[in-house]
Protein backbone atom coordinates (compact mmCIF):
# COMPACT_ATOMS: atom_id res chain seq x y z
CA UNK A 1 0.00 0.00 0.00
CA UNK A 2 1.44 3.36 -1.02
CA UNK A 3 2.01 6.14 1.47
CA UNK A 4 0.52 9.62 1.12
CA UNK A 5 2.39 12.86 1.80
CA UNK A 6 0.64 15.97 3.09
CA UNK A 7 2.85 19.06 3.27
CA UNK A 8 2.11 22.06 5.51
CA UNK A 9 3.84 25.44 5.06
CA UNK A 10 5.58 25.55 8.45
CA UNK A 11 5.88 23.72 11.80
CA UNK A 12 3.03 25.69 13.38
CA UNK A 13 0.51 24.79 10.70
CA UNK A 14 1.78 21.20 10.72
CA UNK A 15 1.17 20.91 14.47
CA UNK A 16 -2.31 22.39 14.12
CA UNK A 17 -3.09 20.07 11.22
CA UNK A 18 -2.01 17.01 13.21
CA UNK A 19 -4.17 18.04 16.17
CA UNK A 20 -7.23 18.63 13.99
CA UNK A 21 -6.75 15.35 12.10
CA UNK A 22 -6.39 13.43 15.37
CA UNK A 23 -9.61 14.93 16.68
CA UNK A 24 -11.46 13.84 13.55
CA UNK A 25 -10.09 10.29 13.74
CA UNK A 26 -11.06 9.92 17.39
CA UNK A 27 -14.56 11.25 16.76
CA UNK A 28 -15.06 8.99 13.74
CA UNK A 29 -13.92 5.91 15.66
CA UNK A 30 -16.14 6.72 18.62
CA UNK A 31 -19.10 7.17 16.29
CA UNK A 32 -18.67 3.48 15.45
CA UNK A 33 -19.15 2.64 19.13
CA UNK A 34 -15.48 1.94 19.85
CA UNK A 35 -12.86 3.51 22.07
CA UNK A 36 -9.83 4.16 19.85
CA UNK A 37 -6.36 2.94 20.77
CA UNK A 38 -3.66 5.44 19.83
CA UNK A 39 0.11 5.03 20.10
CA UNK A 40 1.85 8.30 20.94
CA UNK A 41 5.32 9.50 20.01
CA UNK A 42 7.59 12.08 21.56
CA UNK A 43 9.43 14.88 19.82
CA UNK A 44 9.04 18.59 19.33
CA UNK A 45 6.39 18.56 16.62
CA UNK A 46 4.33 15.88 18.38
CA UNK A 47 4.30 17.82 21.65
CA UNK A 48 3.33 20.99 19.76
CA UNK A 49 0.40 19.07 18.25
CA UNK A 50 -0.68 17.68 21.62
CA UNK A 51 -0.70 21.19 23.06
CA UNK A 52 -3.14 22.19 20.29
CA UNK A 53 -5.69 19.45 21.04
CA UNK A 54 -8.98 21.20 21.78
CA UNK A 55 -11.17 19.95 24.59
CA UNK A 56 -14.27 20.24 22.39
CA UNK A 57 -12.77 18.43 19.37
CA UNK A 58 -13.42 14.89 20.68
CA UNK A 59 -14.19 12.90 23.80
CA UNK A 60 -10.56 12.46 24.81
CA UNK A 61 -11.53 10.59 27.97
CA UNK A 62 -12.66 7.64 25.84
CA UNK A 63 -9.33 7.03 24.13
CA UNK A 64 -6.68 4.53 25.18
CA UNK A 65 -3.20 6.05 24.93
CA UNK A 66 -0.08 3.94 24.41
CA UNK A 67 3.55 4.71 23.58
CA UNK A 68 5.86 3.58 20.80
CA UNK A 69 8.98 4.00 22.90
CA UNK A 70 10.15 5.41 26.19
CA UNK A 71 13.32 6.61 27.88
CA UNK A 72 14.08 4.21 30.74
CA UNK A 73 14.37 6.84 33.44
CA UNK A 74 12.35 7.27 36.66
CA UNK A 75 8.63 8.06 36.50
CA UNK A 76 7.94 11.77 36.31
CA UNK A 77 11.33 12.55 34.75
CA UNK A 78 11.19 15.39 32.22
CA UNK A 79 12.82 13.17 29.57
CA UNK A 80 9.99 10.65 29.60
CA UNK A 81 7.62 10.74 26.64
CA UNK A 82 4.66 9.97 28.88
CA UNK A 83 5.47 12.89 31.19
CA UNK A 84 5.72 15.26 28.24
CA UNK A 85 2.33 14.04 27.00
CA UNK A 86 0.82 14.48 30.47
CA UNK A 87 2.11 18.04 30.57
CA UNK A 88 0.91 18.78 27.03
CA UNK A 89 -2.60 17.33 27.12
CA UNK A 90 -3.38 14.27 29.21
CA UNK A 91 -3.73 16.19 32.48
CA UNK A 92 -5.31 19.22 30.82
CA UNK A 93 -8.01 17.11 29.17
CA UNK A 94 -8.57 14.98 32.29
CA UNK A 95 -7.86 11.63 30.63
CA UNK A 96 -8.64 8.84 33.13
CA UNK A 97 -5.59 7.09 34.56
CA UNK A 98 -6.79 3.67 33.40
CA UNK A 99 -6.75 4.91 29.80
CA UNK A 100 -3.09 5.99 29.99
CA UNK A 101 -0.88 2.98 29.26
CA UNK A 102 2.58 4.31 30.05
CA UNK A 103 5.65 2.17 29.52
CA UNK A 104 7.45 1.01 32.67
CA UNK A 105 9.86 3.41 34.34
CA UNK A 106 13.31 2.81 35.76
CA UNK A 107 13.09 1.11 39.14
CA UNK A 108 9.77 -0.67 38.51
CA UNK A 109 11.25 -3.99 37.31
CA UNK A 110 14.27 -6.13 38.01
CA UNK A 111 15.46 -5.75 34.42
CA UNK A 112 14.69 -3.82 31.25
CA UNK A 113 13.84 -7.08 29.49
CA UNK A 114 11.25 -7.82 32.19
CA UNK A 115 9.85 -4.31 31.82
CA UNK A 116 9.62 -4.64 28.03
CA UNK A 117 7.97 -8.06 28.16
CA UNK A 118 5.55 -6.80 30.80
CA UNK A 119 4.45 -3.94 28.56
CA UNK A 120 4.09 -6.27 25.57
CA UNK A 121 1.73 -8.43 27.62
CA UNK A 122 -0.64 -5.46 28.05
CA UNK A 123 -0.87 -4.53 24.36
CA UNK A 124 -4.30 -4.97 22.76
CA UNK A 125 -4.90 -8.04 20.61
CA UNK A 126 -6.73 -6.01 17.96
CA UNK A 127 -4.80 -3.59 15.76
CA UNK A 128 -4.18 -0.11 17.09
CA UNK A 129 -6.38 2.48 15.44
CA UNK A 130 -3.40 4.79 15.01
CA UNK A 131 0.35 4.79 15.51
CA UNK A 132 2.07 8.18 15.59
CA UNK A 133 5.78 8.22 14.78
CA UNK A 134 8.46 10.84 14.55
CA UNK A 135 11.58 10.28 12.49
CA UNK A 136 15.13 11.26 13.31
CA UNK A 137 17.69 12.69 10.86
CA UNK A 138 19.19 9.19 10.77
CA UNK A 139 15.85 7.67 9.76
CA UNK A 140 15.12 6.05 13.13
CA UNK A 141 11.56 5.64 14.40
CA UNK A 142 10.50 4.96 17.99
CA UNK A 143 13.81 3.67 19.42
CA UNK A 144 14.63 1.50 16.40
CA UNK A 145 17.99 2.84 15.25
CA UNK A 146 19.95 2.13 12.05
CA UNK A 147 22.15 -0.93 12.39
CA UNK A 148 20.71 -2.06 15.74
CA UNK A 149 19.70 -5.67 16.34
CA UNK A 150 16.17 -4.65 17.39
CA UNK A 151 15.38 -4.10 13.70
CA UNK A 152 15.44 -7.85 13.13
CA UNK A 153 13.21 -8.74 16.09
CA UNK A 154 10.06 -10.43 14.78
CA UNK A 155 8.89 -12.36 17.86
CA UNK A 156 8.91 -9.88 20.75
CA UNK A 157 6.58 -6.89 20.40
CA UNK A 158 8.48 -4.74 22.87
CA UNK A 159 12.21 -4.83 23.59
CA UNK A 160 14.94 -3.13 25.59
CA UNK A 161 17.53 -0.88 23.94
CA UNK A 162 21.02 -0.24 25.29
CA UNK A 163 23.52 2.26 23.95
CA UNK A 164 21.04 4.47 22.12
CA UNK A 165 22.92 6.99 19.93
CA UNK A 166 20.44 9.56 21.18
CA UNK A 167 20.48 10.07 24.97
CA UNK A 168 19.33 8.77 27.32
CA UNK A 169 21.06 5.55 26.34
CA UNK A 170 18.59 3.06 27.87
CA UNK A 171 15.15 2.78 26.32
CA UNK A 172 12.18 0.51 25.72
CA UNK A 173 10.59 0.35 22.29
CA UNK A 174 7.87 -1.38 20.34
CA UNK A 175 9.21 -3.46 17.47
CA UNK A 176 8.09 -3.65 13.86
CA UNK A 177 5.50 -6.40 14.56
CA UNK A 178 3.75 -4.10 17.06
CA UNK A 179 4.13 -0.84 15.12
CA UNK A 180 2.80 -2.44 11.94
CA UNK A 181 -0.23 -3.83 13.79
CA UNK A 182 -2.16 -0.60 13.24
CA UNK A 183 -4.96 0.52 10.95
CA UNK A 184 -3.21 3.85 10.35
CA UNK A 185 0.34 5.07 10.75
CA UNK A 186 1.13 8.79 10.68
CA UNK A 187 4.70 10.01 10.46
CA UNK A 188 5.11 13.50 11.94
CA UNK A 189 8.20 15.10 10.43
CA UNK A 190 9.39 18.69 10.65
CA UNK A 191 12.54 20.54 9.58
CA UNK A 192 15.20 20.48 6.89
CA UNK A 193 17.40 18.24 9.03
CA UNK A 194 14.96 15.40 8.24
CA UNK A 195 14.84 16.00 4.46
CA UNK A 196 17.62 13.54 3.54
CA UNK A 197 16.18 10.80 5.74
CA UNK A 198 12.75 11.38 4.22
CA UNK A 199 14.17 10.91 0.72
CA UNK A 200 15.73 7.62 1.84
CA UNK A 201 12.51 6.50 3.49
CA UNK A 202 10.67 6.86 0.19
CA UNK A 203 13.49 5.41 -1.91
CA UNK A 204 15.00 1.99 -2.34
CA UNK A 205 17.27 0.70 0.36
CA UNK A 206 17.45 -1.56 3.39
CA UNK A 207 15.39 -1.04 6.52
CA UNK A 208 18.63 -1.69 8.41
CA UNK A 209 19.86 1.66 7.03
CA UNK A 210 16.59 3.63 7.28
CA UNK A 211 14.24 2.07 9.86
CA UNK A 212 11.35 4.37 8.86
CA UNK A 213 11.01 2.26 5.72
CA UNK A 214 9.85 -0.65 7.88
CA UNK A 215 6.55 0.73 9.18
CA UNK A 216 3.25 0.87 7.28
CA UNK A 217 -0.37 1.08 8.30
CA UNK A 218 -2.74 -1.77 7.48
CA UNK A 219 -5.19 0.67 5.91
CA UNK A 220 -3.38 4.00 5.57
CA UNK A 221 0.09 5.48 5.90
CA UNK A 222 0.41 9.26 6.06
CA UNK A 223 3.51 11.41 6.10
CA UNK A 224 2.53 14.73 7.66
CA UNK A 225 5.32 17.16 6.83
CA UNK A 226 6.30 20.80 6.78
CA UNK A 227 8.07 22.33 3.79
CA UNK A 228 11.46 22.00 5.47
CA UNK A 229 11.15 18.23 5.81
CA UNK A 230 9.75 17.90 2.29
CA UNK A 231 12.47 20.08 0.72
CA UNK A 232 14.66 17.17 -0.33
CA UNK A 233 12.07 15.42 -2.47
Amino acid sequence: MSAERIVHPDPESLATGIADRLGRLVTATQSEGREPHVVLTGGTIAIAAYERLRADAADWSRVHWWWGDERFVPAGHADRNDQQARDAFLDRLAVPADHVHAMPAHGCSESMAEAADGYAATLPANPFDLVLLGMGPDGHVASLFPGFAQLTEMDRRCVEVFGSPKPPSERITLTFPALNHAAEVWFLVSGESKAEALTKAFGDGPVFETPARGVRGLQQTLWLLDEGAASGS
